[in-house]
């Protein structure tokens, strides 16, 4: 019985499966199926043509409602270009087609050149002179083009005839051709620099630029290479010559930067956009483009006024005082002073060195980021602790400044057992507290780095500097004020014990560092690292017995204890960018970030959750305790059907990198909600216990 039920339905099968081939493959006869019905298109001509003259015809598009887009011919990371199959007299020929400035539309990381709205793309034919234009045979063309959503694409095609008999001139064509970015005159020159490909572009300085924006026409670039079009374009302008940085992706880069390696690419063409569909066509070949004297521009990211920001970064520099890795040095800094007493003038002079040091050191990790930007590399806040040599050298700073709370040793400028702060000591101290503030960011913090990375450099490092005022703000605010300072408690024996204490947080950054060059590199840089500061422990016990004995040669064991952290942090295997590291296990088995992986979640119709983490970062740690890694979450996300996905930045990822600036974001942590079919929502920095459940729980229409 059982056999003859699968025999039937087998047959059934069988007989679908027949009936399904007979609907759908085409007869003899049969013409392939039409349809236009989400972007309607119509063969139009500009009157009637003449022998020996161009003949200009359009094809208009007319989506049938307001969500559908076309594409440009380079449509991007992703849709498609429309191809033609025409049919004409003998002898006549078609000329390229002449598209309107596109838009860029922007979806799951993926870039896209579309057209929202009707359009018209024109296209030249020439009439031979000897065309016998008064019998004149009709022109058929056959169209396949895309139309598109932000969440579906249906392919369109269509058929079109066209009598050049009853053709008269139509008045569209007056707006279709204004719509047509005009030619520039002079050809703009190209080359390829590192990841980027330079162009410079004659444009007089009197032409505003809008929010400019290159379209490159040819996908391909010669030796494999191909445009990022999701990467941020940089602008400098240099009076009459605007200068483009193109970014390139990875994996198919030129022999070194400021060398020109233009393979085979002659030329290539684009379009230069200046926003609001204005924007010049060009056609670039190549040599040199000069860089010296120009001024970089701000990309079309919104940001806000500069002074919003200098007040972010000043609150964010604040607040980095209260983290674990620097309220120990604070404090210590502020009982030394209390300790020394003094005059006015001592304080004010040693609040100063603090905060030049700290205000120094801010801008050199700032300067040092928009370099390795501006030379193409992918980097944000924090990039020196993606290195394994630098957590080396951080990792036996803090087992230094640990062994220095625990009173093996002093340090001029932290000293509660010997004379007054030394404005060299003080200095130092600054530039040790702003350099392992760096793994920590907070919530003004983040914006206004973020929008740093997007200003002209002068705007950008003022950014920095204020980074550094509001770090040394408490010091210089005890120095400065005497009310503050008569505040501070009166010296004693208890600041020993307090000084001792302290040893407990920075002991903690210190074992956390250490177990971070774990996971750079397993166990032997973790074993190397280790001997290396029972030795440099050993050297600071010695030291410390010499200060205490005011014996001689105190110099030479401070020097041996920095070269031997320099020698230690240089001889660690430096990681390569985007080396993937064994993932944490998480209660939300989230997927590994990337663009692919965003675009392939948003397109499943289920929310998503998208947080990018470091080991190294504090907040990032915090965050994952206290509000992903719950119970709680992971059952509100089973319950709405979320979606994950992590992306770790503890070692440099071009991909993370490029993502995080687009969403204005310097560095980690960044938290994205993607309600189904919406755009990005940007969560808080500093997460609640309860907040992304109430997320997930949502209500939400059923698909």
């Amino acid at each position: 019985m059982t056999e003859a039920r699968q025999m039937d339905g087998l047959r059934k099968l069988a007989a679908l499966c027949l009936l399904l081939f007979a609907l759908l493959a085409p007869s003899a006869d049969a013409q392939p199926r039409l349809d236009s019905s989400k972007m309607a298109v119509e063969l139009v001509a500009d009157g009637q043509p003449e022998p020996g003259s161009e003949w200009l015809l359009a094809l208009h598009f007319t989506p049938s409602s307001p969500e559908w887009h076309g594409y440009w011919s380079n449509p991007g990371d992703a849709g498609l270009g429309m191809t033609l199959d025409w049919r004409l007299p003998p002898g006549w020929k078609v000329g390229e087609p002449l598209y309107p400035v596109p838009e860029t539309l922007l979806i799951g990381g993926l870039m896209n050149h579309i057209y929202e709205g009707d359009y018209a793309v024109l296209v030249p034919v020439t009439v031979p002179r000897n065309a016998n234009v008064a019998d004149r045979e009709p022109v058929e063309l056959s169209i396949d083009y895309l139309a598109c959503t932000d969440r579906v694409c249906v392919p369109q095609s269509a058929r079109l005839v066209l009598d050049p008999a009853t053709s008269r001139t139509d008045g569209r064509f007056g707006a279709w051709r204004a719509a047509i970015a005009p030619q520039l005159d002079s050809n703009p020159r190209f080359e390829f620099s590192g990841n980027r490909l330079r162009i410079g572009i004659p444009l007089p300085a009197s032409i505003g630029l809008g929010e400019p924006h290159v379209f490159v026409a040819s996908p391909d670039l010669g030796e494999g290479r191909q445009v990022d079009y999701a990467a941020i374009q940089t602008f400098i302008r240099n009076g009459d010559l605007l200068v483009a940085e193109v970014p390139i992706k990875d994996g198919a880069m030129s022999p070194g930067a400021g060398q020109t390696a233009t393979g085979e690419l002659r030329e290539f063409g684009g379009i230069l956009s200046f926003g609001e569909g204005q924007g010049v066509r060009f056609t670039a070949l190549p040599g040199d483009v000069p860089l010296e004297g120009g001024e970089p521009l701000a990309s079309g990211a919104q940001t806000p006024a500069l002074l919003v920001l200098l007040l972010a970064a000043l609150a964010g520099g604040l607040l980095l005082n209260v983290m674990p890795c620097v309220f120990p040095i604070l404090s210590l800094k502020a009982l030394a002073l209390a300790k020394a007493g003094g005059d006015a003038i001592s304080a004010r002079r040693d609040a100063l060195a603090y905060t030049a040091g700290v205000v120094i050191a801010c801008a050199a990790l700032g300067a040092g980021l928009l370099l390795l930007r501006s030379a193409g590399e992918q980097v944000g806040w924090a990039f020196q602790l993606q290195e394994p040599a630098v957590v080396v050298a951080l990792f036996l700073l803090a087992v230094a400044i640990t062994a220095n709370f625990l009173g093996l040793f002093e340090v001029p400028g932290m000293s509660i057992s010997g004379g007054p702060p030394t404005s060299r000591g003080s200095f130092a101290t600054g530039l040790l507290a702003a350099f392992v503030a760096t793994p920590c960011t907070g919530p003004f913090m983040a914006a206004a780095l973020g929008a740093a990375l997007l200003l002209p450099p002068l705007e950008a490092m003022l950014l920095f500097v204020a980074l550094g005022i509001g770090l040394a703000l408490p010091f210089l605010l005890i120095g400065f004020v005497p009310a503050l300072r008569g505040l501070l408690p009166r010296p004693g024996g208890w600041m020993v014990t307090f000084r001792r204490w302290m040893a407990l947080p920075m002991g903690l950054t210190a074992a956390a560092l250490f177990w971070l060059l774990w996971r750079f590199g397993g166990t032997v840089p973790l074993v190397a690292a280790a001997l290396v500061a029972l030795v440099i422990v050993g050297l600071l016990a010695t030291l410390g017995k010499r200060q205490r004995q005011g014996a001689p040669g105190q110099t030479i064991f401070a020097g041996a204890v920095v070269a031997l952290a320099i020698i230690a942090s240089l001889t660690v295997p430096r990681a390569g960018p985007g080396e993937a590291m064994e993932a944490d296990e998480s209660l939300l088995a989230p997927q590994p970030f990337s663009g692919a992986a965003l675009a392939a979640a948003r397109a499943s119709g289920k929310p998503v959750f998208v947080w990018f983490t470091a080991d190294w970062c504090v907040t990032c740690k915090v965050n994952e305790r206290v509000a992903i890694e719950r119970e709680t979450t992971k059952t509100a996300f089973d319950k709405a059907g979320v979606i994950s996905l992590r992306g770790d930045y503890t070692r440099r990822n071009p991909e993370i990198a490029e993502f995080l600036a687009r969403q204005g974001a310097a560095g980690v942590p960044l938290y994205l909600w993607y309600e189904p079919g919406g755009d990005a929502e940007q969560l808080p920095q500093v997460l609640t216990p309860e907040g992304l459940a109430q997320l997930a729980a949502r209500p939400r229409p059923r698909p």
